[in-house]
């Protein structure tokens, strides 16, 4: 089985789906030289030794190594981590120690046993977790079967966007010195740019922008993909198509956008009315 965590979150999951599901291997931290990792099972691989933790669940852990961190990870926090899972025949099925590098992935997105116990957990922690098959994958066909033994070592909590992208003190509503269009559209400009020409709706624009809603939480951010986004005005939300032609090339602006000019109350995307800082780097022709 070559990543465990890739079936451990279609488990969790119920998709078949690779692209949505696989976890990201990080290229930066791996096994260094000096760190001793041995793939022989554990003596108390068979079962919960006496001085582990049962947890209301029947989660079995006990704490290898104290951790430095002082803040947990919750259900929805991303997490990078090296791990060893086995059966408890003693059979290693796999571990990232083998590729050399850490894996990061969401709480979310992995059976319940990991779930849970991560969020026991603190960076620099390792611990040791006995997770019964209610809690792994429960007799899924090609999946290791009944307890699960993992060695997991919690290297960091990644960041949430809205640790990385604090909202702005306005984020609840338009301050008093912004304007209002006739649709409702309010705009605050942060930064005066260079450019002379506004975008039209026929226009393709490149721009860095960060967004939140309105109690503050960061839903999405171009610089988290660590690049600038390019798009066809007329291929975004409306309160978009109507704000950026309100630009110029280097203008900064926070927008505030109604709902029904942002997604309407769509099912599964952001609530209510939105906030975006948008950096309009280049205005493109169309094609």
């Amino acid at each position: 089985m070559r990543i465990v965590l890739f079936t451990l979150m279609l488990a969790a999951c119920g998709t078949s789906s690779t692209e949505e599901t696989e976890p990201q291997e990080s290229p930066t931290t791996q096994s260094s030289p000096e760190e001793k990792v041995s793939f022989k099972p554990p003596s108390d691989v068979a079962a919960p030794p006496a001085d582990a933790i049962v947890t209301p669940s029947g989660l079995a852990y006990k704490v290898l190594k104290a951790g430095t961190g002082k803040k947990h990870p919750d259900s929805k926090s991303e997490v990078e981590v090296h791990y060893t899972g086995w059966q408890t025949d003693g059979t290693m099925f796999d571990s990232s120690h083998k590729r050399g590098k850490t894996i990061q992935f969401q709480l979310t997105r992995v059976i319940a046993g990991w779930t849970e116990g991560v969020q026991l957990m603190v960076e620099g922690e390792k611990a040791r977790f006995w997770i019964p098959e209610a809690l792994a994958y429960k007799g899924r066909p090609g999946a290791p079967s009944g307890m699960l033994v993992f060695d997991i070592d919690l290297v960091k909590i990644v960041p949430s966007l809205s640790d990385r992208f604090p909202a702005p003190d306005d984020v609840a509503a338009p301050p008093s010195d912004a304007k209002f269009t006739s649709s409702g559209l309010a705009y605050k400009t942060l930064k005066t740019g260079t450019g002379s020409t506004h975008p039209t709706a026929e226009d393709r624009v490149q721009v860095h922008y960060t967004g939140w809603t309105t109690d503050g939480k960061a839903f999405d951010s171009s610089y988290k993909k660590g690049r600038p986004a390019t798009f066809p005005l007329r291929a975004v939300i409306p309160g978009w198509t109507e704000g950026v032609q309100l630009m110029v090339k280097g203008d900064q602006t926070r927008f505030w956008i109604p709902e029904e000019s942002a997604y309407a109350g769509k099912r599964g995307r952001p609530q209510g009315m939105l906030v975006f800082d948008i950096e309009l780097l280049e205005v493109l022709s169309s094609p």
